[in-house]
Parts: C-alpha cells; structure tokens; sequence
C-alpha cells in the first residue's frame, strides 16, 4: 500500500484556499499536516475540503496559529492539544493536533517561534519542545508508524540557513533549540531527511522580503521525524518548491514523505 503524507505551513488557510485544493488535487497526497490556520474552527474550510474527500482534525483558535491534520485514507483517534504542554502569557496555544490516518499515527506541530533569545516566548519555546518529546514518547514506541510532521522553526544544523552571519544570536540556530531536536531520538523517533532537488539544501522558508524566494536566502525549519517502522516505509521524499512559487502563494513549501507499506 502507498501513502503519501505531507507537512506544509500554508501562512492562512483560507487567503490560499484554492492554492490549496488545486495541490491537493495535483500532488495526489492522501493526509496533510496543516499549520498557521490563522481562522476559528468555525471559519476553517471543512465543507470544500469535504467535497474534496478530505476529512479533517482541527485546533484553532482564530489567531496567528493554529494545526490541522487532513485525510482522504480515514481519520481515526484525534487528539487536539498537546499534553502537558506550557501555555504562554496564560493561554494554551493551538500548536498540536494528533489523529491516525490509513494505519498511520501523525502529528502536526507548529513549535513556537521564540522571537528573540532574550524574550520570555523562547524559554516557552523550549519548555513546548520538552513537552512534546514525553507526550510523542508515549506513542511513538510498538510497531505502528508514528510520525511527528510541522513547522519546528528549528534549523537542525549551520548548512540549513543561507547565512549562518545573519543569525548569529538568533534564535532557531542555537545550540539548545536543536538539542531539543536530537532529544526526540530518545523516543524512537528521527528525521526523514528530504532529498534535494534543485540545491544542494532543500530549504522549506524563505521570506517574503527582499527577494528571498528567488535568492534561494532560505531555512529547512519544516521537518518530518518518525519511528522505525515509519522510516522503513519510507521511500521517496522532497520539498515541493513549486507550491511557493506565485503571487499569493505561502512563503513555506510543503515537505511531502512518500510510504509504501
């Protein structure tokens, strides 16, 4: 059986509606993992993804996040949240949505971006990537695939940003955001590297100002981790960075994992 699951923060889902049903449609993927809604539960889009063959899990509280996990193979278990997760200035952050999805156990997962080193909000950064390490760690073991798939505004390494010089001191490079990273192998769980295709470093982010996306001035912050019976399934994987091309379009590309079980 094949099965192709993909990850893309899409920066507003209901601004790229179409942008977004006409990928779904061209890239045949059977379950997407969602981040940055940016709408209510109730503004989500639920009924043109339906029409699509799409059901949906959802987290969103209308603010600036926001997950989703959507399927076409069935979606089963859902678990919006993230368990013992920190809140921030006393709220507790749309960030984690869980579900299983033709066989396959799938987070998505829109870490916090930590805005500066010296800022409160990168303290919770790193308190939120402890969290899901124990709350993954309680699933991911057993023979199911598990995977945890989203926008972890982490750069694993120094050749995953264009220009380590424009981020020193910066947050998404330091050495305890990736640390926390390397943590999750203590759960079962490691990357799925994407293959590159045009450059040698598949990027996932590029921004929006000066010239970013032409420049190729980009990070790799959109990771795929998973078990081992995940990773066995695994057999192809790549950033679609023709979804980030055009006006309107996401300054994210979607990372998409192709299975065959």
């Amino acid at each position: 059986m094949g099965l192709r699951i993909a990850t893309w923060n899409i920066n507003g889902i209901n601004p790229r509606l179409d942008r977004l049903l006409d990928w779904l449609e061209s890239s045949g993927t059977d379950v997407l993992c969602l981040q940055e809604l940016k709408c209510t539960a109730e503004q989500f889009p639920a009924e043109a993804l339906g029409e699509r063959g799409y059901e949906a899990a959802i987290n969103a509280d209308g603010r600036w996040n926001g997950v989703a996990v959507l399927s076409r193979v069935g979606l089963e278990e859902p678990v919006v949240g993230l368990a013992g997760g920190p809140a921030f200035e006393e709220v507790e952050e749309p960030r984690a949505i869980s579900a299983t999805c033709g066989g396959v156990r799938v987070w998505s997962v829109y870490v916090p971006n930590g805005r500066e080193v010296s800022h409160p909000h990168y303290a919770y950064k790193l308190q939120w990537l402890s969290a899901l390490r124990v709350a993954v760690g309680a699933e991911s073991g057993g023979e199911r695939p598990f995977a945890v798939l989203g926008d972890f505004n982490v750069a694993p390494t120094d050749q995953d940003v264009w220009d380590l010089g424009q981020f020193e001191g910066a947050t998404h490079v330091t050495e305890a955001e990736r640390v926390a990273l390397t943590e999750l192998g203590e759960v079962g769980l490691q990357e799925v590297y994407p293959r590159a295709l045009k450059y040698d470093v598949p990027f996932t982010f590029w921004d929006y100002r000066m010239l970013g996306f032409p420049k190729n001035k980009g990070m790799r912050i959109d990771l795929a981790f998973g078990n081992d019976p995940f990773r066995a399934a695994v057999k192809d994987a790549y950033v679609d960075r023709e979804a980030r091309k055009g006006k309107g379009a996401s300054d994210h590309a979607p990372v998409v994992v192709d299975l065959d079980f």
